[in-house]
């Protein structure tokens, strides 16, 4: 990025941090604070801050408006001394819990041909899916949900009891979140079978409790089963012969189950046949792949990260950090409503280096190599990301 470009997007930044209106996270005076300047190597980090040491008095706004820094991180970790030159020297008494979703790093999804509005949708899929787990599964609430102003969402835990986590039962949570590791055996549930007399009996029933990735698996089976049971049966069968494993036979026997046993079935009960019982290991895997979450792990067990603060500009695309309410996430388009108003009206000029297209506020611009006069939020996000620089005016 050339002098021109940094010192006119710095300028723009610090207009828009001179109109907004940025908080600090919960305990703000004990965490670490680090930015990353418009120096002409661009990564130019400096950290180990206090929120007093950045901002004198505690004035987050002024030294936003003053620094008009390219990116701004607080860390997940609250401590003694924040403004500590190391980590032994902070004194660390918790940390948020902190779950990162990049778009470039989900399953699937090829940067090199994915456009970034679509990566934005898929990556909001793996958000929502996140959300189901922690919410539903660990039973986490106030959830605090971040745009991250570039390739994805942040979410944020600050309940009490998770805050003096450590390394290792924060990476139990990934494993968990991610599906790692886990075989359909570790889901299932075992119980000696009682009789009519009230005695236990030598027999077992295997089933799938309510709730976690055991509840998924069940559910996922009785759907699969009643979509079959709507089809006509040689459909049905081709269509299960189509698992490893299962030939004609298995396939006949575990529809006859599912006819025979829908009430057993919707209690989770999958030993009502073997062959049930073989379609539901069958099943948990797809079950996994689709319903996990591709967190980037070291984000949230490293219990000192640091991480963008909300309503900070994202020095790489010229989008807003935003908080988003959780009624509000399903509306929510990060490509109309983290534009940054400041940049909305006006038209500059830029050289475009070569084509490119940008996707912004519901509109597509084809911008050809050459001088071109574009709407400054377009070119913002041109020059923050690359493909073009300030040209005169």
């Amino acid at each position: 990025m050339d002098g021109r470009t940094r010192e006119y997007l710095k300028g723009r930044f610090g207009d828009y941090y001179r109109r907004s209106d940025v908080s600090p996270p919960p305990a703000g005076n004990e965490r670490e604070w680090g930015y990353i300047t418009w120096s002409s190597g661009g990564t130019t980090m400096v950290r180990h801050h206090s929120l007093l040491d950045i901002a004198g008095g505690g004035d987050l706004g002024g030294f936003l408006a003053g620094e008009r820094p390219r990116h701004v991180y607080f860390s997940a970790g609250q401590y003694d001394d924040p403004g500590a030159g190391t980590m032994g020297q902070k004194g660390w008494r918790g940390s948020d819990l902190v779950f990162d979703l990049d778009a470039d790093h989900l399953p699937g999804v090829d940067p090199e041909t994915t456009s970034y509005a679509e990566m934005l949708g898929e990556c909001k899929g793996a958000l929502r899916r996140l959300l189901d787990l922690l919410e539903s599964d660990f039973g986490f609430e106030d959830l605090e949900v971040v745009f991250s102003g570039g390739r994805g969402y942040h979410v944020h835990v600050r309940r009490p009891d998770v805050l003096e986590l450590g390394r290792r039962a924060r990476r139990e949570i990934v494993e968990y979140v991610l599906g790692e590791g886990m075989e359909f055996d570790d889901v299932v549930t075992t119980r000696a079978v009682t009789g009519s007399s009230g005695r236990q009996s030598p027999a077992q029933k295997r089933t799938l409790p309510d709730g976690g990735w055991a509840g998924r698996t069940s559910d996922r089976l009785t759907d699969f089963l009643g979509e079959l049971l709507a089809m006509e049966e040689a459909d049905a069968i081709a269509r299960l012969r189509e698992f490893d494993g299962i030939g004609e036979g298995k396939a006949t026997a575990a529809l006859n189950a599912a006819r025979n046993n829908r009430a057993e079935l919707e209690a989770g009960n999958v030993d009502v046949h073997p062959a049930v019982y073989g379609l539901a290991r069958r099943l948990f895997e797809g079950v996994v792949d689709a319903q996990s979450a591709p967190i980037d792990e070291p984000v949230t067990t490293d219990i000192n990260r640091l991480i963008r603060l909300p309503g900070s500009l994202h020095g790489g695309t010229g989008l807003e950090v935003r908080r988003i309410e959780r009624s509000e996430l399903g509306k929510f388009d990060p490509l109309v409503d983290a534009v940054p108003e400041t940049f909305l009206g006006n038209e500059i000029s830029v050289y475009v280096r070569e084509p490119t297209t940008v996707e912004l506020r519901g509109e597509s611009f084809r911008l050809q190599e050459g001088v071109r006069s574009v709407p400054e939020h377009v070119g913002v996000f041109a020059m923050a990301r690359g493909h073009a620089s300030k040209a005169g005016e």
